[in-house]
């Protein structure tokens, strides 16, 4: 699908090991290829893919250098290093303010992602609710279910600004990642929890 469009024209998703002083940045991966900016999807338009060697060879493609392993008892796989939505234009308050019922997520916890289809569950580590356009209250085991490909489609707000956020890649171990994003604004998502 590489020249197609996969995303909201809002959105432009970048993959950087090379983001000084982020989590997930380093000078070369761990087959020796150095770190790079890859441009992922730009204005909705899918343009690239991480590789590792094995992967670009068979694709045809450039190594991106995002060949990764935990440690020298398992073999590098491609994986994320800091990846990121590209801030947009729009002052996140406007954002806010536009919304009339829904969940503001100020900071994600833990979950997982079927890599067959995107189907996706985390849970929202910090949230508030949205009521006519004004943060309320906090809530407490919020979950998030949905499929990203098709959020991606529908993002319809991107925010000027960018929140930084550190965590580890777990495909099958463990690597140091950073991943960023603006506010954005999802129209519709299944929001689950207990009360």
């Amino acid at each position: 699908r590489v020249g197609k469009k996969v995303a909201s024209d809002l959105v432009t998703v970048i993959d950087g090991a090379n983001m000084e002083g982020k989590f997930g940045s380093y000078s070369f991966d761990d087959e020796g290829t150095p770190s790079q900016r890859t441009v992922l999807i730009e204005n909705g338009i899918l343009k690239n893919f991480l590789s590792d060697r094995y992967t670009s060879k068979r694709l045809g493609i450039h190594p991106s250098g995002n060949g990764r392993r935990e440690s020298f008892r398992t073999k590098p796989i491609p994986r994320m290093t800091n990846t990121i939505i590209a801030p947009g234009k729009m002052d996140p308050r406007e954002i806010v303010s536009s919304v009339k019922d829904g969940l503001l997520v100020k900071r994600m916890g833990g979950g997982e992602v079927n890599v067959a289809n995107g189907d996706f569950v985390f849970e929202v580590s910090e949230g508030y609710l949205i009521e006519n356009g004004q943060i309320k209250h906090p809530v407490r085991g919020a979950i998030l279910t949905g499929n990203g490909p098709k959020v991606l489609e529908i993002i319809d707000m991107v925010g000027s600004d960018l929140g930084w956020q550190t965590g580890v890649c777990g495909k099958y171990d463990h690597v140091p990642v950073g991943d960023a994003q603006p506010t954005i604004r999802i129209p519709e998502l299944l929001v689950g929890g207990r009360v």
